[in-house]
């Protein structure tokens, strides 16, 4: 297990935002348990990557262990060129290389991501759902996030997803910040 430190950056360079970073956004589809080694790979070779990180805990004989996992476990998102994705499948990581039709789309998605993975507040996968009201964050660290939300034990949560892995990722809301998409 790592230590907290040992992690690589969840955003490379670790200076830039989803929206700062210009180019062509791929999918890496990692082999098991690959995604951080295939990160700093990444970041050795100065390839631009989104790996979103969720803090677990685990309790074991009296100890309190932390450690950070990948919210979309088997992901990496990638930013280049061909040049540049032809050098990540070399790393002997990757299974499979995801193209990506919607680039727009998908800075948005992983933009939404972004912002709860560094707002701090706590995040867990979650099975995407396609039945639900859309709804805008209008204030706080999530402001203008969009996404569906859900209640898990009375508690008010906004899924994000990203669409192109059918997954999602459930962040806690105050009811009171979200407004109702048209």
């Amino acid at each position: 297990m790592l230590k907290l430190s040992e992690n690589p950056p969840i955003i490379y360079p670790p200076e830039a935002t989803i929206e700062q970073i210009e180019g062509r956004w791929w999918v890496a589809h990692t082999k098991s348990r690959n995604e951080k080694a295939l990160a700093w790979m990444l970041a050795k070779w100065d390839i631009p990557y989104f790996l979103p990180l969720t803090e677990k805990v685990t309790h074991r004989k009296q100890r309190v262990f932390k450690s950070l996992l990948p919210l979309f476990g088997g992901y990496v998102f990638f930013n280049g060129g061909e040049e540049q994705r032809y050098r990540a499948l070399t790393s002997n990581r990757i299974a499979n290389v995801i193209e990506v039709a919607d680039q727009g789309k998908i800075v948005r998605e992983l933009s939404n991501i972004e912002k709860a993975v560094t707002s701090g507040l706590p995040i867990d996968p979650h099975p995407h759902l396609k039945v639900g009201e859309r709804y805008r964050v209008s204030a706080g660290p999530l402001m203008g996030c969009e996404g569906v939300v859900v209640r898990k034990k009375n508690v008010t949560r906004i899924l994000l997803k990203v669409e192109i892995l059918g997954q999602a990722a459930a962040v806690e809301i105050d009811s009171e910040l979200l407004e109702p998409l048209s």
